[in-house]
């Protein structure tokens, strides 16, 4: 299967961007359409910790593929420091922090982290692809009644 390549620079409009490319990508190979919001959600948030936190601002690379019964996207950039996820505080206002959580519940934790050469670091997740249904073991009859 191939895969996807994506230039995200460091602008507020990159994730929106990011999002938009995984979808359009997942719907045209006709993916269940809850694998496919599943995914843009988990791009979103990586595209933004890689555009807004990454230290050096140099924006991101994101790579999509299709491959052994999973969707796989890695957003690369030049930051070194892995992601730290906030430490969540019940009934707090704040209205960031929660990407990495969110993250971690649609992937089932199939999501990480290493670093990325020649430098910084790439942040992945996994998702499984839904098996299709199988077909029926017995042929539909219609019968018409007049």
């Amino acid at each position: 299967m191939p895969s996807y390549t994506l230039t995200c620079p460091p602008l507020e409009t990159s994730p929106r961007i990011a999002r938009d490319f995984v979808a359009t990508v997942l719907r045209e190979l006709r993916l269940d359409a809850e694998l496919v919001d599943d995914a843009t959600l988990c791009t979103s948030e990586l595209v933004t910790n890689a555009c807004v936190h990454a230290k050096g601002g140099d924006g991101a690379a994101l790579w999509l593929g299709v491959e052994d019964g999973r969707v796989r996207v890695v957003v690369y950039d030049r930051d070194e420091s892995p992601p730290v996820a906030k430490e969540l505080i019940p009934d707090a206002w704040e209205t960031g922090g929660r990407g990495l959580y969110l993250v971690d519940a649609l992937t089932h934790g199939q999501w990480g982290h290493g670093p990325a050469v020649p430098r910084g670091k790439a942040v992945w997740f996994d998702l499984a692809l839904k098996a299709p249904a199988p077909p029926p073991t017995t042929p539909m009859r219609l019968t018409h009644r007049a």
